[in-house]
Protein backbone atom coordinates (compact mmCIF):
# COMPACT_ATOMS: atom_id res chain seq x y z
CA UNK A 1 0.00 0.00 0.00
CA UNK A 2 0.90 3.20 -1.17
CA UNK A 3 2.48 5.60 2.24
CA UNK A 4 0.01 8.95 2.29
CA UNK A 5 2.33 11.64 1.96
CA UNK A 6 1.45 15.55 2.48
CA UNK A 7 1.17 17.95 -0.28
CA UNK A 8 3.99 20.79 0.50
CA UNK A 9 2.78 24.35 -0.33
CA UNK A 10 6.04 26.71 -1.78
CA UNK A 11 6.23 29.90 -3.32
CA UNK A 12 6.67 29.93 -7.17
CA UNK A 13 9.78 31.67 -8.52
CA UNK A 14 10.18 35.16 -8.20
CA UNK A 15 7.05 37.29 -6.27
CA UNK A 16 5.30 40.47 -7.48
CA UNK A 17 6.25 41.57 -4.44
CA UNK A 18 10.13 40.95 -5.38
CA UNK A 19 9.83 42.59 -8.94
CA UNK A 20 8.05 45.97 -7.17
CA UNK A 21 10.79 46.39 -4.33
CA UNK A 22 13.30 45.85 -7.15
CA UNK A 23 11.82 48.53 -9.35
CA UNK A 24 11.42 50.71 -6.46
CA UNK A 25 14.79 50.32 -5.52
CA UNK A 26 16.77 51.31 -8.39
CA UNK A 27 14.55 54.23 -8.80
CA UNK A 28 15.09 55.74 -5.29
CA UNK A 29 19.23 54.80 -6.43
CA UNK A 30 19.10 56.62 -9.40
CA UNK A 31 17.11 59.43 -8.09
CA UNK A 32 19.32 59.67 -5.13
CA UNK A 33 22.48 59.46 -7.76
CA UNK A 34 20.80 62.46 -9.76
CA UNK A 35 20.31 64.60 -6.47
CA UNK A 36 23.72 64.31 -5.84
CA UNK A 37 24.66 65.87 -9.39
CA UNK A 38 22.29 68.97 -8.89
CA UNK A 39 23.51 69.42 -4.98
CA UNK A 40 26.89 68.42 -5.01
CA UNK A 41 28.07 67.20 -1.11
CA UNK A 42 28.30 71.15 0.45
CA UNK A 43 25.59 72.70 2.83
CA UNK A 44 24.77 68.65 3.82
CA UNK A 45 21.74 69.61 5.84
CA UNK A 46 20.81 72.98 4.83
CA UNK A 47 18.82 74.87 2.17
CA UNK A 48 19.37 74.19 -1.16
CA UNK A 49 17.29 75.03 -4.14
CA UNK A 50 18.36 72.54 -6.70
CA UNK A 51 15.52 70.10 -7.46
CA UNK A 52 14.66 66.83 -9.07
CA UNK A 53 11.53 66.29 -11.11
CA UNK A 54 10.09 69.37 -8.86
CA UNK A 55 11.18 68.04 -5.43
CA UNK A 56 13.24 69.89 -3.61
CA UNK A 57 16.31 67.62 -2.49
CA UNK A 58 19.50 68.02 -0.16
CA UNK A 59 22.72 66.28 0.12
CA UNK A 60 21.18 64.36 3.31
CA UNK A 61 17.96 63.92 1.30
CA UNK A 62 19.97 62.50 -2.04
CA UNK A 63 21.79 60.10 0.44
CA UNK A 64 18.72 59.19 2.24
CA UNK A 65 17.53 57.95 -1.18
CA UNK A 66 20.66 56.34 -2.37
CA UNK A 67 20.64 54.38 1.23
CA UNK A 68 17.09 53.23 1.08
CA UNK A 69 17.86 52.21 -2.69
CA UNK A 70 20.72 50.18 -1.73
CA UNK A 71 19.25 48.37 1.25
CA UNK A 72 16.15 47.85 -1.25
CA UNK A 73 18.27 45.96 -3.61
CA UNK A 74 19.77 43.86 -1.25
CA UNK A 75 16.49 42.69 0.81
CA UNK A 76 14.85 42.04 -3.19
CA UNK A 77 16.20 38.65 -3.17
CA UNK A 78 13.25 36.77 -1.13
CA UNK A 79 10.13 36.96 -0.87
CA UNK A 80 10.07 37.90 3.09
CA UNK A 81 12.53 40.36 2.46
CA UNK A 82 10.86 42.43 0.06
CA UNK A 83 8.25 42.77 2.46
CA UNK A 84 10.59 43.69 5.46
CA UNK A 85 12.04 46.10 2.55
CA UNK A 86 8.05 47.45 1.69
CA UNK A 87 7.42 47.92 5.80
CA UNK A 88 11.02 49.92 6.04
CA UNK A 89 9.87 52.18 3.19
CA UNK A 90 6.49 52.99 4.18
CA UNK A 91 7.56 53.79 8.08
CA UNK A 92 10.55 55.90 6.44
CA UNK A 93 8.13 57.75 4.16
CA UNK A 94 5.00 57.94 6.74
CA UNK A 95 7.46 59.86 8.80
CA UNK A 96 9.03 62.09 6.45
CA UNK A 97 5.24 62.84 5.34
CA UNK A 98 3.87 63.46 8.78
CA UNK A 99 7.60 65.73 9.29
CA UNK A 100 6.65 67.51 6.07
CA UNK A 101 3.21 68.28 7.12
CA UNK A 102 4.62 70.19 10.39
CA UNK A 103 7.05 71.93 8.65
CA UNK A 104 4.71 73.32 5.99
CA UNK A 105 2.47 74.23 8.63
CA UNK A 106 -0.54 71.83 7.43
CA UNK A 107 -0.55 70.89 10.87
CA UNK A 108 -0.67 73.61 13.54
CA UNK A 109 2.07 72.35 15.97
CA UNK A 110 5.38 71.13 15.29
CA UNK A 111 6.74 69.13 18.23
CA UNK A 112 10.50 68.77 16.45
CA UNK A 113 10.79 72.12 15.66
CA UNK A 114 13.77 72.66 17.08
CA UNK A 115 14.90 69.86 14.54
CA UNK A 116 14.94 72.81 11.35
CA UNK A 117 14.75 71.32 7.91
CA UNK A 118 17.52 69.31 7.09
CA UNK A 119 16.03 67.21 4.51
CA UNK A 120 14.78 70.45 2.89
CA UNK A 121 11.15 69.35 2.79
CA UNK A 122 8.55 71.25 0.96
CA UNK A 123 4.47 70.92 -0.35
CA UNK A 124 5.10 68.74 -3.49
CA UNK A 125 7.60 66.52 -1.37
CA UNK A 126 5.09 65.41 1.19
CA UNK A 127 2.97 64.26 -1.60
CA UNK A 128 5.89 62.15 -2.74
CA UNK A 129 6.34 60.82 0.25
CA UNK A 130 2.81 60.03 1.20
CA UNK A 131 3.06 58.35 -2.37
CA UNK A 132 6.09 56.59 -1.21
CA UNK A 133 4.41 55.81 1.55
CA UNK A 134 1.42 53.69 0.02
CA UNK A 135 3.85 51.80 -2.38
CA UNK A 136 5.92 50.71 0.85
CA UNK A 137 2.66 49.18 2.07
CA UNK A 138 1.93 47.95 -1.27
CA UNK A 139 4.86 45.68 -1.53
CA UNK A 140 4.47 44.85 2.15
CA UNK A 141 0.69 43.24 1.53
CA UNK A 142 1.16 41.73 -1.84
CA UNK A 143 0.12 38.27 -1.56
CA UNK A 144 2.60 35.41 -2.74
CA UNK A 145 2.49 33.34 -5.64
CA UNK A 146 2.53 29.59 -4.46
CA UNK A 147 2.75 26.18 -5.97
CA UNK A 148 1.65 23.22 -4.58
CA UNK A 149 4.03 20.22 -4.38
CA UNK A 150 2.82 17.04 -4.31
CA UNK A 151 4.58 13.62 -3.56
CA UNK A 152 5.44 11.58 -6.28
CA UNK A 153 3.45 8.73 -7.60
CA UNK A 154 4.68 5.54 -5.49
CA UNK A 155 1.78 3.29 -7.11
CA UNK A 156 3.24 1.83 -9.77
CA UNK A 157 6.50 1.30 -7.91
CA UNK A 158 4.37 -0.49 -5.14
CA UNK A 159 2.85 -2.49 -7.49
CA UNK A 160 6.29 -3.53 -9.38
CA UNK A 161 7.14 -4.45 -6.30
CA UNK A 162 4.67 -6.70 -5.77
CA UNK A 163 4.47 -8.56 -8.75
CA UNK A 164 8.31 -9.07 -8.20
CA UNK A 165 8.26 -10.99 -5.17
CA UNK A 166 5.33 -12.77 -5.97
CA UNK A 167 6.84 -14.45 -8.44
CA UNK A 168 10.04 -14.79 -7.12
CA UNK A 169 10.41 -17.06 -3.63
CA UNK A 170 12.77 -15.77 -1.25
CA UNK A 171 14.72 -18.87 -0.28
CA UNK A 172 16.17 -17.23 2.63
CA UNK A 173 12.83 -16.00 4.29
CA UNK A 174 12.43 -19.22 6.50
CA UNK A 175 8.54 -21.04 7.55
CA UNK A 176 9.60 -19.49 10.90
CA UNK A 177 8.62 -16.22 10.14
CA UNK A 178 5.71 -16.94 7.87
CA UNK A 179 2.14 -16.58 8.94
CA UNK A 180 0.76 -19.90 10.37
CA UNK A 181 -1.93 -19.55 7.06
CA UNK A 182 0.45 -19.09 4.37
CA UNK A 183 2.94 -21.94 3.45
CA UNK A 184 6.11 -21.80 1.50
CA UNK A 185 6.04 -22.57 -2.36
CA UNK A 186 8.29 -25.76 -1.31
CA UNK A 187 6.19 -26.69 1.58
CA UNK A 188 2.95 -26.49 -0.42
CA UNK A 189 4.46 -29.06 -3.62
CA UNK A 190 5.69 -31.37 -0.65
CA UNK A 191 2.37 -31.79 0.85
CA UNK A 192 0.01 -32.43 -2.57
CA UNK A 193 -0.71 -36.11 -2.76
CA UNK A 194 1.47 -37.58 -4.96
CA UNK A 195 -1.09 -38.29 -7.99
CA UNK A 196 -2.10 -34.47 -7.89
CA UNK A 197 1.49 -33.29 -8.76
CA UNK A 198 0.58 -31.11 -11.92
Amino acid sequence: MARVQRARIRTAGIQPAQILAGLASLAFLLFGIVGFSRTGFANFVGHNDATVLGFSVNPLYNLGFVLIGAIGLLLTFGSGRSRVFGLLTFAAFGALFVWGLMITGTVSTNPVSQAGNPFNLNGPDNWLHLGLAALGLLIAVLPARHKVLLPEDEEETVVDDRADSATIADPAMDDSRRPKHEKSPATAREERPPGLAH
